[in-house]
């Protein structure tokens, strides 16, 4: 019984937690930090991140010297052996062939590189550089995901207002087309011009099918980007966009520029390659020197075949040995003048890059700053249309229903509503987009 109950409880929970997590409203920020922790890209960027450390790592474990133990046993069979090892015992003299012997040598061993014309420090900053790549690259990847994000969340909001326009557009048609069955029955309008009025319903009953799969296909993509899969179901707050914000001012093309040049990610990035191929030309370059490097090593070895005892074998034959090297490069076959001579090339290639990522982030947000402003533009001259086409479809329909206006007239006149209607939203959703771009580009963080 107690074992029901429980379990009753249990699933009473989790439905109540189904039901809450169906409720939940995403916001964008909500999309955004989500988004930060679980998208797949961007978990693969941290691990490149964290390879570049393991590789820096290693290159500082490399400036100490290295040490190895080692230790070989063999056991060596000789068939023909006829000599042996004379024993006396009791005044008798003994004589005994072993044809199996067996050697063991055990050693210690060590090595450093005292010096190789810096490049072991130099490999160490090269692969320092690396690793802030590596976080630049993961702030890069965030950074394309959150316009992803937001670029999404505005087209939902703008398909979610736009399914509001075009079903009230359903509702006049089909009133328009009630409208227009009676006046059949008393005479005054065609057949003909009643299956206008029904294809008008039709056409507008398929617009907002339509805007409703677009909708749902924007939803969709968000929640990939999101990494949200399976049947979890998934909506998003829609916030009170008023029409304030997407006349706020536009912040400056020159501003704006100025600010993400001096924290922009890819721009750092493309300034530590030109630091990342200063430091391989110094490494190229310590192929011309010398390098001095340093062994030691401890060792001793046993054989059966000798007959002092196993210790006494391991301190007899103990060895000790110190050893300094310095190799001295001559001929390499130009591997150092190729690695130099290319070593200039990745300077010169990271150089372009630098004038190539400031070229193309100026053209984003100079492109973005174009937009808002025609956006912003179309927008207010879409506002006193909207008003205009509605009092003029409004006329329209009073001088319909008294029989002053044709089908034809009624209804160019609604497509001209719906249009304003629509043009209306879409350069509001596309202003309001920009500038939250403009605004990212700055540093600040988006919000609706």
């Amino acid at each position: 019984m107690k074992n029901m109950k429980r379990t009753m409880m249990t699933m009473f929970i989790l439905l109540l937690t189904t039901l809450m997590y169906g409720q939940k409203k995403w916001t964008l920020q909500e999309c955004i930090d989500y988004a930060m922790q679980n998208n797949i890209t961007l978990q693969q960027a941290r691990l490149k991140k964290q390879s570049a450390t393991e590789d820096k790592k290693q290159s500082q474990a490399a400036l100490f010297p290295s040490l190895s133990a080692s230790t070989n046993q063999s056991v060596g069979y000789r068939p023909w052996q006829s000599s042996g090892i004379a024993t006396v015992s009791n005044g008798m003299v003994g004589t005994s062939v072993k044809k199996t012997y067996y050697n063991g040598t055990y050693g210690i061993n060590a090595s450093w590189t005292v010096w190789n014309g810096n490049q072991n420090h130099n490999q160490i900053k090269l692969n320092e550089v690396s690793e802030e790549q590596a976080e630049l690259s993961i702030a890069e990847t965030a950074n394309s995901i959150q316009e992803k994000i937001a670029q999404l969340y505005v087209q939902i909001l703008y398909m979610d207002e736009a399914i509001k326009v075009n079903k009230e557009s359903v509702e006049t048609s089909k009133k328009n087309e009630e409208r227009g069955k009676e006046i059949v029955e008393v005479g005054k309008m065609s057949k003909a011009d009643l299956a206008q009025l029904t294809a008008q319903r039709a056409s507008d009953e398929y617009t907002l099918v339509e805007s409703e799969s677009n909708l749902a296909n924007y939803k969709l993509q968000l929640k990939q980007l999101l990494e949200i899969t399976g049947d979890e179901p998934f909506d998003i707050a829609i916030p009170a966009t008023t029409d304030e914000q997407a006349l706020a001012e536009i912040p400056s093309l020159g501003s704006v520029y100025e600010t993400a040049l001096s924290f922009r990610p890819e721009i750092q990035n493309s300034e530590l390659s030109l630091k990342s191929s200063d430091l391989q030309m110094k490494i190229a370059k310590a192929g011309h020197l010398p390098t001095l490097s340093m062994t030691g090593g401890l060792g001793t070895s046993t054989a059966s075949t000798n007959t002092n005892e196993w210790g006494s074998q391991m301190k007899t034959n103990f060895d000790a040995s110190l050893g300094a090297s310095i190799s001295i490069p001559i001929f390499d076959n130009r591997k150092t003048k190729t690695a130099i001579n290319k070593a200039k090339i990745q300077r010169e290639q990271a150089l372009l890059d630098i004038l190539d990522k400031q070229k193309q982030l100026y053209s984003t947000i100079e492109g973005f700053w174009l937009d808002a402003n025609t956006n912003q533009e179309k927008f207010k001259a879409a506002m006193v249309a909207v008003a205009s086409e509605q009092e003029s479809y409004n006329l329209l329909s009073e001088q319909f229903n008294v029989g002053l206006k044709n089908i034809v007239e009624l209804l160019t006149g609604k497509d001209k509503l719906l249009a304003a209607q629509q043009s209306r939203l879409q350069s509001k959703y596309m202003t309001i987009l920009d500038q939250q771009l403009l605004r990212f580009y700055k540093g600040e963080n988006m919000s609706l």
